[in-house]
C-alpha cells in the first residue's frame, strides 16, 4: 500500500487526469474518489490550490456553471474549445467520461481520513 495522501493531493490527482477540451464536475470528482457528496470539499480543495500543473479551470458545478471568483476560467475553457451554451458549459458535450484505465489509476485506499 502506497503512503497515504490528503485529500487535497488526492483531489488534484484525479483532476490532472481530466484532458483537455473535458470538463469534471465537483461532484463528479467526489464520487470518483469515494465521497459522493463531496463536492463542496472538492470546491474547497481547488480553491487553495496553487499548483500549475492542476488544471482547476476544467472543474465546473453540477449545471455547468463556473467558479465566480475564477475569472480567467471561461477564457481557458473557451482556448481549449470546450463548448458553452450561454453562460453555461454545455456538459452533455463536454463531460469528461473516464476510461476503465483512468478509473482504475484513481488510488482511493491512499486517502488518508
Amino acid at each position: 500500500m502506497s503512503d497515504p495522501r490528503t485529500w487535497s493531493e488526492s483531489v488534484y490527482a484525479v483532476v490532472r487526469m481530466i484532458p483537455s477540451g473535458r470538463v469534471a464536475t465537483y461532484g463528479q470528482v467526489a464520487a470518483l474518489l469515494g465521497r459522493p457528496r463531496g463536492g463542496r470539499e472538492v470546491g474547497w480543495a481547488l480553491s487553495g490550490c496553487d499548483d500549475p500543473r492542476v488544471p482547476c479551470h476544467r472543474v465546473v458545478d453540477r449545471d455547468g456553471r463556473l467558479a465566480p471568483r475564477f475569472r480567467a476560467q471561461r477564457k481557458r475553457l473557451r482556448n481549449e474549445l470546450v463548448p458553452f451554451t450561454g453562460p453555461r458549459v454545455a456538459l452533455e458535450r463536454a463531460t469528461w467520461r473516464p476510461t476503465p484505465k483512468a478509473l482504475f489509476a484513481i488510488d482511493r485506499d491512499s486517502l488518508s481520513t
